[in-house]
């Protein structure tokens, strides 16, 4: 019989342990080979480990609700043969729930820090299927049955897992949004200023996980904020008459997000002392531009998947990038690495119509730029001839930097440098 020892893998800078959420497979169960083993949250990202083997789950070393450390043994598989060995799988291939609920529903954290994998067939009656033939795990069954979810109502939740499989926090979200539509009244003895009634959520670990970031960035950088208008007018005209042809000749969609990347790109060329992060007293100025991109995702949290080298790709290649990211990041498939090593943000305010904002920076960096919403205006167009009065498609952007290692001369004139490569996009260099 041969022994397949299962390591915990390395998921990337700055992430050196994982919380076991929970086992897929019981212990003593059969698992096939690439089936998913068991589900694990760290503070980036949640992801599933595959079986490397077909065999018998022989022991679980780390149970559930426990954190295991990079390159920790964590279980032990069964198949047949004869040799021992340890697999120590790369980065997992599968990532599940960003937004996981700890703590909303006792009665189902209850039951997830509480049942042994062993025991969860023997007491759960739920089937191991649901009504629409998705596979149901151990846990789950286990908590709809204490929950009183039916099968039929199982297959109404929509399942993030493998194949679409209903997991763990899709049942405990479900869970949650359901009582949370039943409000509690509060009276006024107990909260005076209250004449109607109270309703409390519980935040999402990512919830809880942005805020901690958010404070910390504002408490460790001294933020300031400087604003750029610019005329995007000749790119906006280009855009819209060459946007067909661009997806006909790449296969992608020219959405305004790699424009601007590009424009930031070529500032930080010019500028390098943008691209920077501090250690203590040491400024580290890093020689890959790596530039982050805000993504709001369904849930109303939000994440930041990076483009590595964005430096070293065309416009084609940003466009390819930006989509991939983008739509991997609202489906929940981005793998951990895929949100490290940014030394430059950008975040589109304007998505939702506003004309600036004051963006936080994502630290370890020194500086996010926001921009705004493209709005047509009446502007003053200077000319050979004179100056005359125009329509003009204008966005106002907004750099946030950090004033220990940004002075205001620096900022400023990146800034301005941002909206000159914006106002100077020559989109005939594309196509």
């Amino acid at each position: 019989m041969e022994q397949i020892k299962i390591i915990l893998p390395a998921m990337g800078e700055g992430i050196f342990e994982a919380t076991i959420t929970q086992w897929i497979v019981a212990e003593g169960s059969t698992v096939k080979e690439d089936d998913t083993l068991v589900e694990i949250a760290t503070d980036k990202v949640d992801s599933e480990i595959p079986a490397p083997a077909t065999g018998k789950l022989l022991k679980i070393l780390v149970p559930a609700g426990a954190t295991a450390k990079v390159g920790q043994e964590i279980a032990i598989i069964s198949t047949d043969g004869d040799k021992t060995a340890a697999i120590n799988l790369e980065t997992p291939l599968l990532t599940d729930e960003y937004t996981s609920q700890k703590g909303t529903i006792q009665s189902a954290v209850d039951t997830l820090h509480h049942i042994k994998p062993e025991s969860v067939e023997i007491h759960s009656t739920v089937p191991h299927k649901s009504e629409n033939g998705m596979f149901l795990s151990p846990l789950v069954r286990s908590i709809a049955q204490q929950e009183g979810i039916s099968t039929s109502e199982l297959s109404l939740i929509k399942g993030t897992g493998l194949d679409g499989r209903t997991t763990k926090d899709d049942l405990l979200n479900y869970l949650e949004n359901k009582k949370a539509s039943v409000t509690t009244p509060i009276s006024s003895a107990e909260d005076p200023t209250s004449n109607g009634s109270t309703e409390f959520i519980e935040m999402s670990r990512l919830r809880k996980l942005i805020a901690e970031n958010m404070v910390r960035s504002k408490q460790v950088s001294a933020h300031v904020t400087s604003f750029h208008e610019v005329d995007l007018t000749e790119m906006v005209t280009w855009r819209e008459k060459n946007k067909d042809l661009f997806y006909k000749r790449y296969g992608q969609k020219l959405t305004y997000t790699p424009i601007f990347v590009d424009a930031v790109v070529k500032a930080i060329k010019k500028f390098p002392m943008i691209n920077i992060s501090v250690d203590g007293t040491r400024i580290v100025v890093k020689n890959q531009v790596n530039i982050g991109m805000a993504t709001a995702l369904p849930d109303g949290n939000l994440i930041v998947p990076v483009i590595h080298n964005a430096d070293g790709l065309s416009l084609s290649g940003l466009a390819s990038r930006v989509n991939d990211l983008a739509n991997r990041a609202r489906n929940k498939q981005l793998l951990p690495t895929e949100i490290q090593g940014g030394t430059f943000t950008i975040t589109n305010v304007g998505t939702f119509g506003n004309l600036s904002g004051t963006p936080i920076i994502n630290q370890p960096e020194v500086a996010i730029l926001a921009v705004g919403a493209i709005k047509k205006r009446p502007a003053v167009i200077e000319t050979p001839q004179g100056e005359f009065i125009g329509i003009r498609s204008l966005m106002i952007l907004s750099l946030s930097y950090d004033h220990r290692v940004v002075d205001g001369s620096l900022g400023g004139m990146f800034l301005k440098q941002v909206a000159d490569n914006m106002e100077a996009f020559d989109g005939k260099q594309w196509l």
